[in-house]
C-alpha cells in the first residue's frame, strides 16, 4: 500500500475534489497543470532558490541535548521556526505564487487562522507584486493580533470572517465564496494539505523540502536517514505532511501525529479530530471530520489557532485510518506546559501549535536510543499574548 495520493486524487478512501459546478474550470485548470509545471527545470530552479535566498533554507536540524536527557531519548527538532516569516507556511507560498504565476493569474486570496499562512501569502505576494487577500477569523484577527499588522504592512487587505465560530473553518468557506466570484483570474492559496484535489497533494510536495532535508541531516549527524519518529503536530497538517512525506512509505520509520485535544477530548470543547471524526467532506475533500449525528460540522476548539479545525487532511485520515500514523491527542494544558518546558530547557520559545507535538514525551515513553525527529514548526513569537495570560508572566 502506498500513502502517497493515487492519481484519482485519493489517499486509500479519502480526498477527491467536492466542488460546486462553478469551481470546477479553476480547479481542474490547476489538476492538469500542477505537476507538469512543477517539474520544469526554470521553475525548479527558481524554486529552490527562493527557498535558499529568500526563505534561509535549509532550516538546521538541532539535537536537542538536554530536552533529551530529561526524556532519555535522542530528539531532534527541525527548526521551521527559522524560517522567513516565523514557520513552515512560506515552503508552500513561495511554490504556490510561482504556480500562480504561471497560470497567469493576478490575484491572490487565502484563509488563515494562526496567521501564519496569511503573513506568508502576503509575503510573497509583496514579493512578486501580485494583489492579496486573506480571509481570517474575527476571533482568530483578535487572539493572533500582530499577524494582522504584519499582513497589512505587508500591503495585504485582511477581510474578517464574522459567521459561525468565527475561526479557521469560517475564514475558509469566505475564500470559496470569493473564488466562486472571481473565478477567471484568482488563485487560492490554500495553506494546508486540505481542500479538493490537487491542493494536498501540491501543498505536500512544496512542504516536502522538509523531510528531503531531515533524511540529508540525519545522514551527517547519525549516519542514517531514516529516524525512528518523525513527530508533527496535526490541525489541516501541512507541517507533518511535509515532514513525514519521504518516509510515508517507509514502515521502519514511525509515524506520530499529535491533534489538540483542547479542555479534554470527550469535554465538547476539542479539536481532536481522530478521536472524534467520521468520514465526512469539508471544503471540499472527504476526510475524517468533526460532525453530528446528522452530518453538521461541530466547532472545533484549541488554545492554539492554528490547530482549531473540525478535520484533517485526507492524508492524514488515510494514515489514522489505515493504522499506518499513530494519533495521540494533547490538552491545552499538555501543551503550554512543553511549550514553557522548550523554552526553559533549549531556549526556544516555540508556536502553540508546536508545542503539542513537544507534550508527547510525559506520556509516550521512547527508547534510549530511539532517533525521534520532532517538527518544530513555527516560533512562538505570534502566541506571546496567549502565553503571558496564560502563565500570569
Amino acid at each position: 500500500m502506498s500513502y502517497h495520493v493515487n492519481e484519482k486524487g485519493y489517499y486509500g478512501e479519502f480526498g477527491g475534489a467536492y466542488i460546486p459546478e462553478m469551481l470546477y474550470p479553476n480547479v481542474e485548470e490547476l489538476r492538469q497543470n500542477y505537476l507538469a509545471v512543477m517539474q520544469e527545470l526554470s521553475f525548479q530552479k527558481k524554486f529552490k532558490e527562493l527557498l535558499k535566498e529568500y526563505v534561509g533554507r535549509p532550516t538546521p536540524l538541532y539535537y536537542a541535548k538536554r530536552l533529551s536527557e530529561k526524556y532519555n531519548t535522542k530528539i531532534y527538532l527541525k527548526r521551521e521556526d527559522l524560517c522567513h516569516t516565523g514557520a513552515h507556511k512560506v515552503n508552500n507560498t513561495i511554490g504556490q505564487i510561482l504556480m500562480a504565476k504561471h497560470l497567469g493569474k493576478n490575484r491572490i486570496i487565502a484563509e488563515t487562522g494562526a496567521g501564519q499562512h496569511g503573513v506568508a501569502t502576503a509575503t510573497v505576494c509583496a514579493l512578486m507584486g501580485i494583489a492579496c487577500i486573506v480571509y481570517m477569523g474575527a476571533i482568530d484577527m483578535e487572539r493572533q493580533a500582530p499577524n494582522v499588522a504584519r499582513m497589512k504592512m505587508l500591503g495585504a487587505t485582511v477581510v474578517p470572517a464574522t459567521s459561525g465560530s468565527k475561526t479557521l473553518k469560517d475564514a475558509t468557506n469566505e475564500a470559496i465564496r470569493d473564488w466562486i466570484n472571481n473565478p477567471t483570474n484568482t488563485h487560492y492559496i490554500i495553506g494546508s494539505v486540505v481542500g479538493p484535489h490537487p491542493y494536498p497533494d501540491m501543498v505536500a510536495r512544496f512542504q516536502s523540502v522538509i523531510s528531503e532535508e531531515i533524511k540529508t541531516q540525519l545522514q551527517e549527524k547519525e549516519v542514517r536517514e531514516n529516524p525512528d519518529y518523525v513527530v508533527a503536530c496535526v490541525g489541516g497538517g501541512s507541517n507533518a505532511a511535509g515532514a513525514y512525506y519521504h518516509y510515508l512509505d517507509r514502515p521502519n520509520v514511525g509515524i506520530i501525529a499529535v491533534e489538540a485535544a483542547g479542555k479534554g477530548i470527550q469535554s465538547g470543547e476539542s479539536a481532536a479530530t481522530s478521536a472524534l471524526g467520521k468520514p465526512g467532506i469539508i471544503h471540499g475533500s472527504k476526510t475524517l471530520l468533526m460532525q453530528t449525528a446528522d452530518g453538521q460540522i461541530t466547532e472545533p476548539y484549541s488554545i492554539s489557532a492554528g490547530l482549531d479545525y473540525p478535520g484533517v487532511g485526507p492524508m492524514h485520515a488515510h494514515l489514522y485510518a489505515s493504522g499506518r500514523g499513530e494519533f495521540i491527542s494533547i490538552t491545552d494544558t499538555e501543551a503550554m506546559e512543553a511549550g514553557l518546558e522548550l523554552s526553559k530547557l533549549e531556549g526556544i520559545i516555540p508556536a502553540i501549535e508546536t508545542s503539542h507535538a513537544l507534550a508527547i514525551f510525559k506520556n509516550r515513553p521512547f527508547k534510549k536510543d530511539d532517533i525521534v525527529v520532532i517538527n518544530l514548526s513555527g516560533r512562538g513569537d505570534k502566541d506571546l499574548n496567549t502565553y503571558i495570560d496564560y502563565f500570569n508572566l
